[in-house]
């Protein structure tokens, strides 16, 4: 690893500040961007910790539903989230192991939008809402292919805002070693219909099946959707599992997903 600078603010606007300057980049949790500056593939000359901000810390409900600070670890939205949407506090706690829960943040991982990490399945699927420094993000619009976003040059995250759902689940067939789901599936039913949102299969990231919700907000049973599939064009294709495999555990675990939740 190389050498490079290091600050801790305390506040939203002081980080900012600090990652205006040249080579700097934000650190939350560092379960990504640690691992790829031990392998030289990423060299910032300066990283600003985010985890020493207060307000970009902890999980309320309000107005509006679920609130959480970006900065907030993994095992705490397991622990502060359970009361008032339980679907994403269990998907919190299945996040890797006790390490990884414990320094990742809900933050990073929506920044970092790996094709295969949990929560932006639930954000989309939720119809959360990204918060910046500097503006309010639907995650319709905010997910833009894989480890691509809406973010721009010195913008973070702050705060994710989770309408909460009548009914929800999420079950994710798990990559054995990483933990990471192979496929994973988040279900939320709102009274204005269903949301079904898809990580880890596509090459373009997380997606919405949308004849899925269509289905499922007429019958909200797994036999709506028996006669629907996908194409496994276009889906991840590698040593854990072909395209056409991971289309298929999309049906399989969307219905596991609604029995789930009912």
């Amino acid at each position: 690893m190389q050498n490079f600078e290091f600050v801790k603010p305390s506040s939203i606007a002081d980080a900012v500040a600090a990652l205006g300057q040249e080579g700097a980049v934000a650190l939350s949790g560092g379960q990504t961007l640690i691992p790829t500056m031990k392998q030289r593939l990423n060299t910032p000359d300066l990283l600003v910790s985010l985890t020493g901000i207060a307000e970009m810390k902890g999980v309320c409900h309000g107005e509006g539903g679920l609130l959480i600070g970006a900065a907030t670890p993994h095992a705490v939205v397991a622990a502060d989230a359970a009361a008032h949407y339980p679907a994403l506090a269990a998907l919190a706690g299945g996040i890797g192991d006790p390490a990884v829960r414990s320094r990742g943040t809900i933050g990073g991982s929506l920044a970092n939008n790996d094709p295969s990490a949990c929560y932006p399945s639930a954000a989309l699927a939720s119809g959360a809402t990204i918060v910046t420094n500097r503006r309010s993000i639907a995650a319709d619009d905010y997910f833009q292919g894989m480890f691509a976003t809406a973010l721009e040059d010195g913008e973070i995250i702050t705060e994710v805002r989770f309408p909460i759902p009548q009914q929800a689940a999420y079950v994710k067939f798990n990559q054995p070693a990483s933990r990471f789901a192979l496929t994973g599936v988040f279900v939320a039913r709102f009274g204005s219909g269903v949301r079904v949102a898809i990580t880890g299969a596509s090459n373009d990231g997380v997606f919405r099946w949308t004849e899925a919700e269509t289905a499922l907000s007429a019958n909200f049973a797994p036999s709506a959707i028996e006669g629907l599939s996908l194409s496994g064009d276009g889906m991840i294709s590698d040593l854990h599992g072909s395209g056409d495999y991971r289309a298929h555990l999309c049906k399989v675990l969307t219905k596991r997903a609604v029995m789930a939740a009912g």
